[in-house]
Protein backbone atom coordinates (compact mmCIF):
# COMPACT_ATOMS: atom_id res chain seq x y z
CA UNK A 1 0.00 0.00 0.00
CA UNK A 2 1.12 3.59 -0.58
CA UNK A 3 1.66 6.17 2.12
CA UNK A 4 -1.66 7.72 1.15
CA UNK A 5 -3.41 4.37 1.79
CA UNK A 6 -1.76 4.15 5.22
CA UNK A 7 -3.27 7.47 6.32
CA UNK A 8 -5.77 7.22 9.11
CA UNK A 9 -9.20 8.83 8.61
CA UNK A 10 -8.24 11.40 11.23
CA UNK A 11 -5.01 12.35 9.42
CA UNK A 12 -6.80 12.58 6.10
CA UNK A 13 -9.48 14.71 7.65
CA UNK A 14 -6.92 17.05 9.20
CA UNK A 15 -5.12 17.50 5.87
CA UNK A 16 -8.41 18.04 4.08
CA UNK A 17 -9.42 20.62 6.66
CA UNK A 18 -6.03 22.35 6.38
CA UNK A 19 -6.31 22.41 2.60
CA UNK A 20 -9.81 23.86 2.76
CA UNK A 21 -8.65 26.49 5.25
CA UNK A 22 -5.74 27.41 2.98
CA UNK A 23 -8.06 27.81 -0.02
CA UNK A 24 -10.46 29.90 2.05
CA UNK A 25 -7.60 32.15 3.19
CA UNK A 26 -6.45 32.54 -0.41
CA UNK A 27 -9.92 33.51 -1.55
CA UNK A 28 -10.23 35.96 1.34
CA UNK A 29 -6.87 37.48 0.47
CA UNK A 30 -7.92 37.88 -3.15
CA UNK A 31 -11.16 39.58 -2.17
CA UNK A 32 -9.61 41.62 0.64
CA UNK A 33 -8.89 45.34 0.77
CA UNK A 34 -5.31 46.45 0.18
CA UNK A 35 -4.29 49.76 1.71
CA UNK A 36 -1.70 51.15 -0.69
CA UNK A 37 -3.55 51.17 -4.06
CA UNK A 38 -6.82 52.20 -2.42
CA UNK A 39 -5.09 55.18 -0.83
CA UNK A 40 -4.34 56.49 -4.32
CA UNK A 41 -7.92 55.79 -5.38
CA UNK A 42 -9.16 57.74 -2.36
CA UNK A 43 -6.86 60.60 -3.34
CA UNK A 44 -8.40 60.65 -6.83
CA UNK A 45 -11.88 60.60 -5.32
CA UNK A 46 -11.04 63.48 -2.99
CA UNK A 47 -9.59 65.55 -5.85
CA UNK A 48 -12.72 64.97 -7.92
CA UNK A 49 -14.97 65.89 -5.01
CA UNK A 50 -12.96 69.05 -4.40
CA UNK A 51 -13.23 69.94 -8.10
CA UNK A 52 -17.03 69.80 -7.85
CA UNK A 53 -17.09 72.07 -4.78
CA UNK A 54 -14.55 74.50 -6.28
CA UNK A 55 -16.48 74.68 -9.55
CA UNK A 56 -19.75 75.42 -7.77
CA UNK A 57 -17.93 78.11 -5.79
CA UNK A 58 -16.58 79.77 -8.94
CA UNK A 59 -12.96 78.69 -8.42
CA UNK A 60 -12.60 77.27 -11.91
CA UNK A 61 -8.81 77.23 -12.12
CA UNK A 62 -8.53 75.26 -8.88
CA UNK A 63 -11.31 72.93 -10.02
CA UNK A 64 -9.59 72.17 -13.33
CA UNK A 65 -6.25 71.57 -11.62
CA UNK A 66 -7.94 69.22 -9.14
CA UNK A 67 -9.24 67.09 -12.03
CA UNK A 68 -5.70 66.75 -13.39
CA UNK A 69 -4.49 65.83 -9.89
CA UNK A 70 -7.18 63.14 -9.83
CA UNK A 71 -5.76 61.83 -13.12
CA UNK A 72 -2.33 61.45 -11.52
CA UNK A 73 -3.73 59.50 -8.57
CA UNK A 74 -5.87 57.38 -10.88
CA UNK A 75 -2.87 56.50 -13.01
CA UNK A 76 -0.87 55.51 -9.95
CA UNK A 77 -3.39 53.26 -8.20
CA UNK A 78 -3.55 50.67 -10.96
CA UNK A 79 0.20 50.73 -11.55
CA UNK A 80 0.91 50.33 -7.84
CA UNK A 81 -1.58 47.47 -7.56
CA UNK A 82 0.07 45.61 -10.44
CA UNK A 83 3.64 46.28 -9.29
CA UNK A 84 2.93 45.18 -5.70
CA UNK A 85 0.56 42.36 -6.70
CA UNK A 86 -2.26 43.86 -4.61
CA UNK A 87 -5.03 43.88 -7.20
CA UNK A 88 -8.45 42.97 -5.87
CA UNK A 89 -12.08 42.96 -6.96
CA UNK A 90 -12.82 45.61 -4.34
CA UNK A 91 -10.12 47.83 -5.80
CA UNK A 92 -11.55 47.48 -9.31
CA UNK A 93 -15.04 48.48 -8.21
CA UNK A 94 -13.80 51.29 -5.96
CA UNK A 95 -11.67 52.68 -8.79
CA UNK A 96 -14.66 52.65 -11.14
CA UNK A 97 -16.83 54.59 -8.66
CA UNK A 98 -14.00 57.06 -8.08
CA UNK A 99 -13.63 57.54 -11.85
CA UNK A 100 -17.33 58.33 -12.16
CA UNK A 101 -17.02 61.11 -9.61
CA UNK A 102 -13.67 62.53 -10.76
CA UNK A 103 -13.98 62.09 -14.53
CA UNK A 104 -17.74 61.85 -15.03
CA UNK A 105 -19.55 64.19 -12.65
CA UNK A 106 -16.77 66.67 -11.82
CA UNK A 107 -15.94 67.80 -15.40
CA UNK A 108 -19.64 68.16 -16.24
CA UNK A 109 -20.37 70.24 -13.12
CA UNK A 110 -17.26 72.40 -13.55
CA UNK A 111 -17.96 73.07 -17.24
CA UNK A 112 -21.61 73.91 -16.53
CA UNK A 113 -20.73 76.20 -13.63
CA UNK A 114 -18.08 77.91 -15.75
CA UNK A 115 -19.91 78.80 -18.95
CA UNK A 116 -22.38 76.16 -20.11
CA UNK A 117 -25.06 77.70 -17.89
CA UNK A 118 -25.01 80.67 -20.28
CA UNK A 119 -26.64 78.45 -22.92
CA UNK A 120 -29.62 77.41 -20.81
CA UNK A 121 -31.06 74.03 -21.77
CA UNK A 122 -28.37 73.46 -24.39
CA UNK A 123 -25.73 73.89 -21.71
CA UNK A 124 -27.16 71.43 -19.23
CA UNK A 125 -27.90 69.01 -22.08
CA UNK A 126 -24.22 69.09 -23.09
CA UNK A 127 -23.18 68.52 -19.48
CA UNK A 128 -25.61 65.62 -19.11
CA UNK A 129 -24.45 64.05 -22.38
CA UNK A 130 -20.93 64.02 -20.98
CA UNK A 131 -21.90 62.64 -17.57
CA UNK A 132 -24.18 59.93 -18.96
CA UNK A 133 -21.61 58.85 -21.55
CA UNK A 134 -18.99 58.60 -18.80
CA UNK A 135 -21.28 56.27 -16.84
CA UNK A 136 -21.99 54.15 -19.94
CA UNK A 137 -18.30 54.02 -20.83
CA UNK A 138 -17.29 52.84 -17.35
CA UNK A 139 -20.06 50.23 -17.28
CA UNK A 140 -19.00 48.91 -20.70
CA UNK A 141 -15.35 48.84 -19.67
CA UNK A 142 -16.14 46.82 -16.54
CA UNK A 143 -18.09 44.22 -18.53
CA UNK A 144 -15.51 43.92 -21.33
CA UNK A 145 -12.28 44.19 -19.32
CA UNK A 146 -11.51 40.45 -19.69
CA UNK A 147 -12.56 40.11 -23.35
CA UNK A 148 -10.76 42.94 -25.16
CA UNK A 149 -7.15 43.63 -26.08
CA UNK A 150 -5.60 45.39 -23.08
CA UNK A 151 -3.32 47.35 -25.39
CA UNK A 152 -6.30 49.39 -26.63
CA UNK A 153 -9.30 51.14 -25.13
CA UNK A 154 -12.66 50.87 -26.88
CA UNK A 155 -13.56 54.54 -26.95
CA UNK A 156 -11.49 57.23 -25.30
CA UNK A 157 -10.74 56.66 -21.61
CA UNK A 158 -12.69 58.79 -19.13
CA UNK A 159 -9.57 60.49 -17.68
CA UNK A 160 -8.58 61.73 -21.15
CA UNK A 161 -12.10 62.98 -21.82
CA UNK A 162 -11.97 64.76 -18.47
CA UNK A 163 -8.60 66.28 -19.46
CA UNK A 164 -10.24 67.76 -22.56
CA UNK A 165 -12.97 69.47 -20.56
CA UNK A 166 -10.75 70.47 -17.64
CA UNK A 167 -8.03 71.72 -20.02
CA UNK A 168 -10.55 73.94 -21.79
CA UNK A 169 -11.83 75.32 -18.48
CA UNK A 170 -8.29 75.91 -17.22
CA UNK A 171 -7.29 77.64 -20.48
CA UNK A 172 -10.29 79.98 -20.59
CA UNK A 173 -11.45 80.41 -17.00
CA UNK A 174 -10.37 84.08 -17.01
CA UNK A 175 -11.67 84.86 -20.51
CA UNK A 176 -14.62 87.14 -21.06
CA UNK A 177 -17.78 85.00 -21.36
CA UNK A 178 -19.28 84.99 -24.85
CA UNK A 179 -21.73 82.94 -26.88
CA UNK A 180 -18.89 81.69 -29.09
CA UNK A 181 -16.86 80.44 -26.13
CA UNK A 182 -19.97 78.85 -24.61
CA UNK A 183 -20.75 77.13 -27.91
CA UNK A 184 -17.19 75.83 -28.17
CA UNK A 185 -17.36 74.51 -24.60
CA UNK A 186 -20.68 72.77 -25.32
CA UNK A 187 -19.25 71.21 -28.49
CA UNK A 188 -16.08 69.93 -26.80
CA UNK A 189 -17.97 68.67 -23.76
CA UNK A 190 -20.49 66.78 -25.89
CA UNK A 191 -17.88 65.33 -28.26
CA UNK A 192 -15.72 64.24 -25.34
CA UNK A 193 -18.68 62.29 -24.00
CA UNK A 194 -19.56 60.74 -27.35
CA UNK A 195 -15.94 59.67 -27.93
CA UNK A 196 -16.09 57.73 -24.66
CA UNK A 197 -18.94 55.55 -25.95
CA UNK A 198 -17.59 55.22 -29.48
CA UNK A 199 -16.04 52.01 -30.82
CA UNK A 200 -12.85 53.77 -31.90
CA UNK A 201 -9.66 52.10 -30.62
CA UNK A 202 -7.24 54.17 -28.53
CA UNK A 203 -3.80 52.95 -27.49
CA UNK A 204 -3.84 52.37 -23.72
CA UNK A 205 -0.07 52.52 -23.00
CA UNK A 206 -0.57 49.57 -20.63
CA UNK A 207 2.11 47.66 -22.50
CA UNK A 208 4.83 49.99 -21.24
CA UNK A 209 7.31 48.15 -19.03
CA UNK A 210 7.94 50.40 -16.03
CA UNK A 211 10.28 47.90 -14.41
CA UNK A 212 12.52 47.37 -17.43
CA UNK A 213 15.59 49.32 -18.45
CA UNK A 214 15.25 52.21 -20.89
CA UNK A 215 17.80 54.18 -22.93
CA UNK A 216 19.06 57.45 -21.50
CA UNK A 217 17.35 59.37 -24.30
CA UNK A 218 13.96 58.23 -22.98
CA UNK A 219 14.60 59.84 -19.60
CA UNK A 220 15.86 62.96 -21.37
CA UNK A 221 12.67 63.07 -23.45
CA UNK A 222 10.49 62.78 -20.34
CA UNK A 223 12.42 65.61 -18.67
CA UNK A 224 12.02 67.81 -21.75
CA UNK A 225 8.29 67.05 -21.90
CA UNK A 226 7.89 68.13 -18.28
CA UNK A 227 9.77 71.36 -18.99
CA UNK A 228 7.55 72.10 -22.01
CA UNK A 229 4.37 71.45 -20.00
CA UNK A 230 5.47 73.84 -17.26
CA UNK A 231 5.71 76.69 -19.81
CA UNK A 232 1.92 76.82 -20.16
CA UNK A 233 0.35 73.82 -18.39
CA UNK A 234 -3.27 74.64 -19.18
CA UNK A 235 -2.99 75.01 -22.93
CA UNK A 236 -0.30 72.38 -23.49
CA UNK A 237 -2.19 69.72 -21.52
CA UNK A 238 -5.36 70.64 -23.39
CA UNK A 239 -3.53 70.39 -26.73
CA UNK A 240 -2.06 67.01 -25.78
CA UNK A 241 -5.49 65.66 -24.77
CA UNK A 242 -7.06 67.07 -27.95
CA UNK A 243 -4.36 65.52 -30.15
CA UNK A 244 -4.82 62.12 -28.53
CA UNK A 245 -8.62 62.38 -28.75
CA UNK A 246 -8.53 63.22 -32.47
CA UNK A 247 -5.86 60.65 -33.35
CA UNK A 248 -8.21 57.67 -33.60
CA UNK A 249 -10.94 59.47 -35.63
CA UNK A 250 -8.21 60.77 -37.96
CA UNK A 251 -6.82 57.24 -38.50
CA UNK A 252 -10.34 55.90 -39.08
CA UNK A 253 -11.09 58.66 -41.62
CA UNK A 254 -7.76 58.08 -43.40
CA UNK A 255 -8.48 54.36 -43.73
CA UNK A 256 -11.94 55.11 -45.13
CA UNK A 257 -10.57 57.52 -47.72
CA UNK A 258 -7.77 55.12 -48.65
CA UNK A 259 -10.15 52.15 -49.05
CA UNK A 260 -12.49 54.19 -51.25
CA UNK A 261 -9.58 55.28 -53.39
CA UNK A 262 -8.48 51.68 -53.87
CA UNK A 263 -12.04 50.60 -54.69
CA UNK A 264 -12.49 53.31 -57.32
CA UNK A 265 -9.26 52.34 -59.09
Amino acid sequence: MTDQDNQSPQEGGEKSTASAASQTAERTRHKGIYLLPNLFTTGALFAGFYAILAGMDGKFEAAAIAIFVAMIFDGLDGRVARLTNTSSEFGVQYDSLSDMVSFGIAPAVVAFSWILNELGRIGWAAAFIYASCAALRLARFNTQVDSVDSRYFVGIASPTAAALVAGLVWSGYDAEPSSHLAGLAALITSLSGLLMVSNLPYYSFKGLDLKGRVPFVVLLGIAMAIVIITIDPARILFFMALTYALSSPAVWLWKKIKSRGQTST
